[in-house]
């Protein structure tokens, strides 16, 4: 199998804060997963998405002495007790993240594509990630992992809980399987606000800003660590921010922050979202057209998200690396 841009062609997984995956066993080789635990977090108090007791700490999914391929097939979290086994709400968590170094990994597997580290997020709506059958994320057991998880409070006061990320990522080993497995790579695709600048369309020049499509909403940072992107422009935007009372439609342009090395097809959509959240849409601008469109259903009498619809897809949706793309929250 062949990873270079220039031999061959990888089809993505589009994670979109959008993207995430489940397990699914392979076809044709022994399946295994590697489980893991975050430290216990105590909830006393109510946390706002994001701002709840976090940590990091670094995996790797086996210890051999001689690294091999490995094809990253699957990743799921729950909620439990501090036993590691009581289930707990889901309502707790904000999210579950892995990232890898894709500095270390563009140099083991020899590509040139920029990719970026995150690999998967999972959070409310959304805990597992499938990837089609007969595909996966090509790794080396030997590359570490970043798993980052983090808990929240948006409902419960007068009470004190503790709470852990049960982790589970599902992989088959290179050497077990009798057919070749289709190997997929990460593009995001991120909304944002415009926190200062001149106009909301990222990292395209002002002077053509007018040829593609809306352009994002001026808004607040949710607080002073959110997340801030500074386009080639000078420009700042925020993918968490403040969202004043009413219904709010924002569009991103997604193009430039995507990346796209190649026209490719798209396999596993997972979309990270937050309360009040009704829908996220990726749409093909050039061509006109919606590409996906995830509907959220919000958790019935209390704050938070009970379900996010997700995309997983042997055939997948083209992308084309000339094209348009951008972002619809509402």
């Amino acid at each position: 199998m062949c990873w270079g841009v220039r031999k061959c062609r990888s089809p993505i997984l589009l994670t979109g804060i959008v993207l995430a995956l489940v397990a699914q066993r392979p076809a044709n080789g022994a399946p295994r997963n590697a489980k893991f635990l975050s430290k216990t977090y105590v909830v006393d108090r109510k946390y706002k998405s994001m701002l709840g007791p976090q940590s990091t700490e670094m995996i790797r999914l086996e210890d051999g002495v001689r690294p091999e391929l490995l094809w990253v097939t699957g990743f799921r979290a729950v909620m439990v007790g501090p036993d590691g086994k009581s289930p707990a709400s889901r309502e707790f968590m904000c999210h579950s993240n892995l990232d890898m170094s894709q500095a270390l990994h563009r140099k083991l597997f020899d590509v040139t594509r920029e990719t970026p580290d995150r690999v998967f997020t999972l959070s409310q709506g959304q805990q597992e990630i499938r990837l089609p059958e007969g595909f996966g994320v090509p790794i080396l057991s030997s590359e570490p992992f970043l798993l980052n998880t983090q808990v929240l409070n948006h409902n419960v006061e007068g009470a004190t809980f503790e709470i852990r990320h049960k982790v589970t990522i599902d992989f088959v080993r290179d050497s077990d399987l009798k057919t070749p497995t289709k190997p997929l790579f990460l593009v995001s695709a991120n909304r944002f606000v415009l926190i200062e600048g001149k106009d909301g369309h990222f990292d395209i020049p002002p002077e053509d800003a007018g040829a593609h499509g809306p352009s994002c909403l001026v808004g607040t940072g949710a607080n002073e660590n959110g997340r801030l992107v500074v386009d080639g422009f000078g420009r700042k935007f925020t993918g968490h921010w403040l969202v004043k009372p009413g219904r709010e439609v924002n569009h991103t342009n997604t193009t430039k922050f995507m990346r796209l090395p190649y026209d490719t097809t798209l396999h596993d959509v997972a979309v990270h979202l937050h309360p009040f959240a009704e829908s996220l849409e990726l749409r093909d601008l050039t061509a006109d057209r919606s590409l996906y469109l995830s509907k959220v259903r919000p958790t019935e009498g209390k704050i938070g998200i009970d379900h996010v619809d997700h995309f997983s897809s042997v055939k997948g949706i083209p992308l084309y690396k000339d094209h348009d793309y951008e972002l619809v929250s509402v």
